[in-house]
């Protein structure tokens, strides 16, 4: 259980964290290829050896995350293609029970995502949970990925935030590693970012199951 009363701020991310990664993980590695490999008359299996290796070359990076250079590379409308599966796009389980409570707990909550604006803008339009944040900010506003040297400081320019007294919900082992090197005290990982795949199984931050697990209603600061 977080400790609720010692956190003013609690950032979430989005894919894997409040929304279900199997969205994601079903358009980069099926449609996404399956998309080029009809545009390209060529096999599944080639495109998606073709777009692997693409997908290596800039993982880490701003670029990994952004759309527009998907469309140059591969030559199709990503956005559009995210449109036309926006009905796969889902919440996971208790989020907006969790979200709502922290905010009548008067809690500065934040959505901090790697995502790029017009992914982010798709996915709220869907699910309407942009209603429970005081910000949305994606990492392309900093020109720096989450997961990259001094994201996290320059995320003082947007938000003003006291690292000590800051929570974050991640299921990127890479973004927690990066936010403890940049002083955030309170990190948790995810336990099942993917509704459709197996665990994560690591113990360098505890994992959340699920939201319902750490209600701020169920400890006895809150209800006193």
């Amino acid at each position: 259980m977080p400790p609720w009363s010692a956190i003013d701020t609690i950032m979430f991310d989005m894919d894997g964290t409040v929304l279900d990664l199997h969205f994601d993980n079903f358009f980069w590695l099926h449609l996404v290829p399956q998309s080029y490999a009809r545009n390209n008359g060529i096999s599944e299996e080639e495109a998606a050896d073709i777009i692997r290796k693409k997908y290596e070359e800039v993982h880490g990076t701003l670029n990994w995350y952004c759309l527009d250079h998907w469309e140059r590379e591969l030559q199709l409308n990503i956005p559009e293609l995210k449109i036309q599966a926006r009905h796969k796009i889902s919440i996971r389980p208790n989020v907006e029970r969790l979200l709502r409570e922290l905010r009548f707990s008067n809690k500065r909550l934040l959505l901090v995502t790697n995502a790029h604006p017009k992914s982010l803008s798709i996915k709220m339009g869907q699910t309407g949970i942009d209603e429970f944040f005081h910000q949305c900010i994606s990492s392309h506003r900093l020109n720096l990925a989450k997961e990259n040297h001094g994201f996290w400081e320059q995320l003082q320019n947007l938000e003003s935030y006291d690292p000590e007294r800051t929570l974050l919900f991640d299921d990127s082992l890479p973004v927690l590693r990066q936010a403890q090197r940049e002083g955030i005290k309170h990190l948790y990982g995810i336990k099942k970012p993917d509704s459709q795949r197996p665990n994560v199984d690591h113990d360098e931050f505890p994992l959340i199951e699920d939201f319902e697990h750490i209600m701020p209603s169920q400890t006895k600061e809150y209800s006193a």
